[in-house]
């Protein structure tokens, strides 16, 4: 078959059609710069959808491959651990670039402003605003009422809040019609100078070339097949993530945006020194290298490695006493970049110690476990607590993505297979839950100008698409059913206490405790939050605010619905991870398994009938070094996982017959199977065979 290059593509796209949106902003301007990176996201998440489809349709592994010198291969792989990643990134990416143009020219026209002062732009829409008296005959009363209001509270309001909301009131950047505040439209942007107009197209089409190529390091780093590749993708999406901050933050965003690049450069190098041990110990810098010569790194060394892994990307994911730059960064990045630093960007620290750490050096994982359960606690706590202290919106929003990747850490140190799928699981439901949220927070800002709790109040009745919508992200993220949030987090706890009842270790069962108590801590400062935005008494100042445009409510409301699809139907994503988990850990006894209805592992999951049959087993392992496996009685009835690992030979004689529901039947390094009377398998979903099995003969093939 031919070598495809839906990944190849759908990585680079973005990045190669980086300075073409440059150039579109610079010349066409605003509406064509936002609909062209818009179309180049789409196309690439679709190209993404293809191979993943393939994994749905009984695949295990897509995979594309390029020869890249002395480091090894070049190559992108999706599998069920950077499924889930890939896909949010990509998504979040798709939809927030469409949200980014109210919102970024409302910011633009800030700095410009700034730049340029208030008569160039101000002057340019008096005859707007004088206009705006047909409607009723109030509108220019109203616009004169909120342009004092505004004064009134400007000296009240933080300086970041000041360059969010008021500076673009009195910089006319908003029509005011009967006092409400609404989105900059095109009609009128033309009626800008050309002086202003063009800079404000410019800065679109900068903007758009830097988030491209934000959005293809983050799809790079999750299907990555190489370490130094893996690092090159890492540090690709900080450059433009940097520049974002610097050139579009608010407050002392050049100061933010250094102390945000310090941070996560310093844990990206420290990173990169276990990664070049790692290739130099097993003899190449491929994962399949890697992970097939970990017995070759010295034990003292191991202990090194693993550190450096988790210390580096530790950093980005804001893991408890690394986690001082997020707070900044993400309060004082524009909104859209917020809405992907947070869900998106730090969650990939996640992906890096389950695919560096836990894949590749599985062995190393048991000893370690208790600890990262430890941290992960402690990072679910400390956020949940700054974020119930919070005023600040985004800054509530910044603590809880803390407390967030809490959960994440909770469950990959777990020790239990069901642990670590919830813990995986957790990074799409924050990314989606938390990025609806931030886009409440943007939408906010641009209809009421401020970011402070204390002075918004009551505006579920003026912007109730916001309101609805942003309740649905807050479900996600306290994980209340039907979100998505709800089948994380119950995999993810139930995962935790397996270990602790199992191995009857009651430390493991503290820490259980303690986590659901954290959830109580989750709810309360979003539950907090909402209140304060969307109940009680409106301000006076904002009797007239409505929701805001459809580029924000349209977008919000995808996120949203695709929160509910997962939450009622997780198993296109649910089955690729715990496929993956089950794969990587099959040989890790100490790692607990999935829950089944028999006791035991490995054979001994077998129940057997009175006439020796087998019928109900629920996960049969057959381990290393068997050299010779024959059944010659009717086959396994309702069993979820078949593996066979490191078979000489595995033959099905005479009477096997049917296998019903078979979720999955994996072959890996079996030199022989023959299959001689497998007359058919009801309701089989999936058959994955690895390239290392040789033969594999089926009369009548599933």
């Amino acid at each position: 078959m031919a070598q495809a290059f839906f990944l190849l593509a759908a990585t680079f796209i973005p990045l190669l059609l980086s300075p073409v949106a440059y150039i579109i902003g610079r010349r066409y301007g605003i509406n064509i710069t936002t609909w062209f990176s818009f179309g180049a996201l789409a196309i690439s998440t679709i190209l993404l959808f293809i191979p993943a489809m393939m994994l749905q349709g009984g695949h295990s592994v897509y995979k594309e491959s390029y020869q890249w010198s002395q480091f090894g291969n070049f190559g992108l792989r999706l599998d069920g651990l950077s499924l889930p990643f890939a896909i949010i990134i990509y998504i979040l990416c798709t939809v927030l670039a469409l949200y980014s143009k109210p919102y970024m020219i409302h910011k633009i026209l800030e700095d410009a402003h700034e730049r340029f002062g208030g008569k160039k732009i101000s002057s340019t829409f008096q005859s707007e605003h004088s206009n705006s008296a047909e409607t009723g005959g109030r509108g220019s009363d109203h616009a004169d009422e909120s342009t004092r209001e505004v004064k009134e509270h400007h000296h009240n309001l933080s300086s970041s809040e000041v360059t969010e909301g008021t500076t673009a009131f009195t910089a006319t950047t908003t029509t005011e019609t009967a006092g409400t505040r609404t989105a900059t439209t095109a009609r009128e942007l033309a009626t800008l100078d050309l002086h202003t107009r063009t800079y404000v197209n410019s800065q679109m089409g900068l903007y758009f070339a830097l988030y491209l190529a934000f959005s293809m390091g983050m799809l790079g780093t999750v299907l990555a097949t190489n370490l130094i590749e893996f690092y090159v993708f890492f540090e690709l999406m900080l450059v433009p993530s940097f520049f974002l901050i610097a050139f579009y933050g608010y407050g002392a965003r050049r100061r933010i945006a250094l102390m945000f690049f310090f941070w996560t450069h310093v844990g990206a190098v420290v990173l990169l020194l276990g990664l070049l041990a790692m290739g130099f110990f097993a003899g190449g810098f491929d994962y399949d290298t890697v992970k097939a010569n970990a017995s070759k790194i010295p034990v003292p060394w191991l202990s090194i490695i693993i550190f450096s892994l988790v210390i580096g990307l530790g950093v980005k994911l804001a893991a408890f006493l690394l986690h001082i730059w997020l707070p900044y960064a993400h309060a004082e990045a524009p909104t859209p970049v917020s809405a992907l630093l947070s869900p998106a960007m730090i969650g990939i620290g996640a992906y890096g110690i389950l695919r560096l750490w836990l894949e590749l050096l599985t062995g190393s994982y048991a000893q370690y476990s208790l600890y990262i359960n430890i941290w992960g606690l402690a990072t679910m706590i400390y956020g949940g607590a700054m974020a119930l202290m919070q005023d600040d919106i985004k800054k509530v929003l910044a603590y809880s993505s803390i407390s967030q990747m809490g959960y994440i850490l909770f469950g990959i140190g777990s020790g239990s297979l069901l642990g670590i799928t919830g813990g995986t699981l957790v990074y799409v439901t924050h990314g989606l839950g938390k990025a609806i949220l931030f886009m409440m927070a943007g939408s906010i800002i641009l209809q009421t100008g401020t970011r402070s709790m204390s002075k918004l109040g009551g505006l579920a009745g003026k912007m109730p698409y916001t309101a609805v919508i942003a309740m649905i992200g807050a479900l996600t993220i306290i994980g209340i059913p039907p979100t998505s949030g709800f089948m994380s987090e119950w995999i993810l706890f139930n995962g935790v206490l397996q270990t602790g009842v199992q191995d009857m270790n009651s430390f493991r069962v503290v820490l259980f405790a303690f986590g659901i108590l954290t959830t109580v801590l989750s709810s309360a400062y979003i539950l907090w939050m909402y209140k304060r935005i969307f109940f009680g008494k409106i301000p006076q100042q904002l009797a007239h605010v409505k929701d805001a445009s459809r580029y924000v409510i349209v977008t919000m409301a995808v996120l949203a619905a695709i929160t509910l699809i997962i939450g009622v139907y997780p198993e296109p994503l649910l089955r690729p991870i715990t496929t993956y988990i089950q794969g990587t850990f099959a040989h890790t006894p100490q790692v607990l398994p999935l829950p089944t209805s028999s006791k035991g592992q490995g054979v001994n999951n077998i129940n057997y009938d009175n006439d020796g049959k087998f019928s109900s087993a629920s996960n049969l392992h057959i381990h290393e070094a068997v050299s010779h496996i024959e059944m010659n009685e009717p086959g396994l009835h309702n069993q979820g996982l078949y593996t066979i690992a490191a078979s000489n030979a595995f033959n099905l004689l005479n009477n096997i017959g049917t296998y019903e529901v078979a979720n999955s039947i994996q072959i890996d390094h079996t030199d022989h199977m023959d299959v001689s009377s497998w007359k058919r398998a009801v309701d089989a979903e999936q058959v994955y065979h690895k390239s290392s099995c040789q033969q594999l003969v089926c009369v009548e093939s599933i």
